[in-house]
């Protein structure tokens, strides 16, 4: 009995790339570095919002907010400046010696700007894997070239997409309950200082500066992490895109596939396939229809791809 070979389309192509893509981001050493700086950050995080509520209470300690709060409320505005702060200038207590525009030494004391809520680079790191899980790409922003380059729609769309999840961009909940990802890091730590809201006004000395230092790194590294999974996967993939093109049948690829250890059955084309057809069904369809229900990515590519079908069967 003759066993018919399994042709290859670019539907098909795509379907085993991102089997392989996953396997290649689970089993890479970058994956793990990527896991462990959200995990070190995460630490380093919890540790930094003790020592700035200590840093800030020993410069203005409570019972001088307590006086200006008083102030405020006899006074109003002329009573004096508090505001409920999550961003915060951390200095130095030892100054190094530096030189002045006209090349005159001068005493520096370094600082770094302790933020703890977050910008949506970082929030897309940190939140690549709950983001590339409903359809969204996290990946958009590390994969272009920012060398001055016009970026296509694709990127724009994407990043449109991504800061509406995370609540950057426009946002649907017209009852205004809902709680972004955005909202969440903006309101997890904050104290209240003396003086306006503008951060850099007031920088707080401490001998701990090293150490938010490196709080600031801990966060910029998850940011690094991210770009180098991309880098390293990508790389791999570019490869396997090249050779997946020139396979016309899917014993090639399983070939490869086995040789990799990766796992690849035929049914993952089957799956895919039938996709349409099951969320196209009736009852599917009105449940995706119904404003509760967020589409995926695939889903409406799916859905796309089962009306094309329809309309030339009908021609």
């Amino acid at each position: 009995m003759t066993i018919k070979r399994q042709t290859l389309n670019a539907d098909k192509r795509k379907v085993i790339a991102d089997v392989f893509q996953s396997h290649f981001e689970d089993n890479s050493k970058y994956k793990k570095k990527h896991t462990d700086a959200i995990t070190n950050y995460n630490l380093m995080r919890e540790q930094a919002k003790v020592k700035m509520n200590d840093l800030v209470r020993f410069h203005q300690p409570q019972e001088d907010v307590d006086t200006i709060r008083k102030m405020i409320s006899k006074y109003n505005d002329s009573g004096g400046d508090l505001h409920h702060d999550n961003c915060f200038y951390v200095q130095s207590d030892t100054p190094r010696m530096d030189k002045d525009y006209n090349g005159n030494p001068k005493e520096v004391y370094d600082e770094v700007n302790v933020k703890f809520d977050a910008d949506c680079e970082f929030l897309t790191s940190y939140y690549r894997d709950e983001l590339n899980a409903k359809g969204l790409d996290a990946d958009y922003d590390v994969r272009v070239d920012h060398s001055g380059k016009d970026k296509n729609p694709t990127y724009y769309k994407a990043d449109t997409n991504v800061r509406n999840h995370l609540g950057f961009g426009s946002r649907n909940d017209e009852s205004g309950n809902k709680m972004y990802h955005k909202d969440e890091w903006e309101n997890d730590f904050k104290i209240w200082v003396i003086g306006t809201s503008y951060c850099h006004s007031r920088q707080f000395q401490t001998k701990d500066y090293e150490w938010f230092n490196k709080f600031k790194s801990a966060q910029e590294n998850v940011i690094l992490a991210h770009k180098n999974l991309f880098a390293n996967v990508e790389r791999k993939m570019e490869k396997l895109r090249m050779g997946l093109k020139s396979y016309r049948y899917f014993d090639q690829a399983k070939e490869l596939a086995d040789k990799l250890g990766v796992v690849l059955n035929e049914s993952v084309l089957n799956e895919s396939s039938s996709m349409a057809l099951s969320i196209y069904s009736p009852t599917n369809l009105a449940d995706l229809l119904t404003d509760e229900v967020e589409q995926t990515k695939e889903e409406k590519i799916a859905i796309a791809k089962q009306l094309l079908r329809e309309q030339q069967s009908v021609n």
